[in-house]
Order: structure tokens, then C-alpha cells, then sequence
């Protein structure tokens, strides 16, 4: 089994670099596929309201642990705080709901899942809430803003309901105000990284600050696929593109691997999935090779700031422009 290294955080806790990630596992399977997860290795698990899955992966962990598997002190899980809990007062109880989705006591690490508040919804009305507030098409904000949610945030690590906190989608400026009146520092920034969204400057104002990157999507336009974004459609997948294929052939590695790798030996972490077990144990086994600086180089130049995750990709709306 791949012995998968640890990042130290901020909060001093440790998480492992290789992570398994948990968006659009399919409520039927995600039991089993945190199971087998755990089987092949995975220590980490990177989970979401939004995802909806919660209550199945919970149980993929309740097994793994009664089998005698794992101990729960020995994995890391992840969940994040949708948009509509964003106000001060929601953010305890719907955490309280999503750890006793999970069926644990405590997250290793919460996340505030984009910098985006709207209204609430009641998890009894719909859940989850999705970004509209009827449901079908409008997008009405919240008048919280940041620093009442990230003070909740803070919060939740006095009442030993997170270990550690953090951010996800968030750009340098709001990073840096962050930073003037946070107690509690955000431990990690999980972004949208890969090839063609390199994001450097980011990369270097998380490395000054000491805050942990991990990189989600880390093949680029195939996990939007499905969502017919053009302009993902448009491009040559990473893991078919004929450089990243000559990296691989050279290192005798998967294309998949070179891209993870290039990712991990920067220093970030990753949250790669898979529901089949080859490519889980592939996607590990990531860590057991190395790049030359000049393969890396050659990878970076990718970039071309094309950004997949972002609201408008998904719905049709003015009213979300958060990556501007």
C-alpha cells in the first residue's frame, strides 16, 4: 500500500496530500465506493452539502470501521458550509446536521465552500438547497457577509466540532481581508487547479501565508464533460493530449499520474476519484515517481486561465460573476 504523505496545517494537524474526492459519486454506489476506498488506502475524504451524499458516505465510513479497516481517528474527512448557511446563526446547526449525516463527532476539516452568501433555506424545504431559492432560477443573496461567516466558522473549532477550518474558491483580495481579522487562520484554500487554471499568483499568496492548497478537477475539462460547457467540450482532454502522452511514456506512468504528480510535487494536495479500484490504487501510486523541473515547466505552460467551476457555467445568471 502507498504510504501517502502529510501535510502539515497551519491549525498543527497533519492531512494527507492524497485525498479521494467525493463530488458526483452516485448516491447508490458511495457507500461502497468510500468502502473500497478505504480498502486501496485512501485516508481522506472530501465531501460536501451540495454534493448530497453525505448520509451514504457516512456510511462507506461506518463499515470501513466496523470491519476493523480503519480507525476513525486515523482518516481525515472534509465537508464544506453551502451558501445558504452563511448568516452567523446557521452555521452551528448545519454543521450539527451534516455531522450527524457523516455519523461522526467532529470534521478534521470545514470549508466555507465559495465566498457567495444567499438566503436561507430550510433543509426541511429542500436539501440540498442547490443555489436557487425556489429551486428553479433565483439567485437571492444573503446580506451576511465574510467575516460574520468566518467568525461562526471559528466558532466551530471551540466547540470541537472541526479541528480545522478553511476556505474554497476564494481570490487573493478577499483572502487578504480575510487575514486582518481572523482569530483562527484558514488552514487551507481548495481551488480549481490544473494545466490550463495554474493560478499562480494565488499558489504564492497561500505559500507566504502559510495556508495548505489542494487542488480539485486536477484533469481539467474532464469532470465537466457532462455538463456540455462548451467550452470543455472544445479542448483536447489533458490525459489525451499528446505532450502530457510523451511525459508519461518516458516515466512508463499513466497520463493521469503525470498530472497528478505534477500537482503533488509542487506541493499541493489532491482529491482525484475514482469508483473503480484500479484507478484508485493508480491515482495513489501517483506519489511514487518524480518529474524533472523541465517536465513541470513544460506542464505549467498549459496555462491558459480557462476556468471550468464557476456559476455561470452551470445556469444562465448575471447575478454570480465571483471569479471577476
Amino acid at each position: 500500500m502507498v504510504q501517502v504523505p502529510n501535510i502539515k496545517l497551519n491549525s498543527g494537524h497533519d492531512m494527507p496530500q492524497v485525498g479521494f474526492g467525493l463530488w458526483k459519486v452516485d448516491n447508490a454506489i458511495a457507500a461502497d465506493t468510500v468502502y473500497n476506498a478505504i480498502k486501496a488506502g485512501y485516508r481522506l475524504f472530501d465531501g460536501a452539502c451540495d454534493y448530497g451524499n453525505e448520509v451514504e458516505c457516512g456510511q462507506g465510513v461506518a463499515r470501513a470501521i466496523k470491519d476493523g479497516l480503519v480507525k476513525r481517528e486515523e482518516l481525515f474527512i472534509v465537508s464544506k458550509l453551502w451558501n445558504t448557511f452563511h448568516d452567523g446563526e446557521r452555521v452551528e446547526p448545519i454543521v450539527k446536521k451534516q455531522l450527524a449525516d457523516w455519523g461522526i463527532d467532529y470534521f478534521d476539516l470545514y470549508l466555507i465552500h465559495f465566498p457567495v452568501a444567499l438566503e436561507y433555506v430550510d433543509p426541511s424545504v429542500r436539501y440540498p438547497p442547490g443555489w436557487h431559492y425556489d429551486g428553479k432560477s433565483e439567485i437571492r443573496p444573503s446580506k451576511a457577509t465574510i467575516q460574520e461567516t468566518w467568525t461562526a466558522m471559528e466558532g466551530l473549532v471551540g466547540k470541537g466540532l472541526a479541528k480545522s477550518i478553511g476556505i474554497s474558491n476564494f481570490q487573493s483580495q478577499l483572502i487578504y481581508d480575510l487575514l486582518r481579522y481572523a482569530k483562527i487562520r484558514p488552514a487551507t484554500l481548495q481551488i480549481e487547479h490544473h494545466p490550463f487554471l495554474v493560478q499562480q499568483e494565488l499558489l504564492n499568496l497561500a505559500k507566504q501565508e502559510g495556508i495548505a492548497v489542494t487542488a480539485y478537477s486536477s484533469f481539467g475539462p474532464a469532470s465537466f464533460l457532462e455538463f456540455e460547457m462548451q467550452h470543455a467540450v472544445k479542448l483536447t482532454p489533458l490525459i489525451e493530449d499528446s505532450t502530457i502522452k510523451s511525459i508519461a511514456a518516458k516515466y512508463n506512468r499513466d497520463p493521469s499520474q503525470v498530472l497528478l504528480r505534477w500537482a503533488t510535487q509542487r506541493g499541493l494536495a489532491i482529491i482525484p476519484k475514482s469508483t473503480r479500484a484500479q484507478w484508485m490504487a493508480s491515482n495513489l501510486a501517483s506519489l511514487e515517481f518524480d518529474l524533472s523541473d523541465e517536465d513541470i515547466a513544460t506542464i505549467t505552460s498549459f496555462n491558459r486561465g480557462i476556468r471550468f467551476n464557476q456559476p455561470s457555467n452551470y445556469f444562465p445568471t448575471e447575478m454570480l460573476w465571483i471569479f471577476g
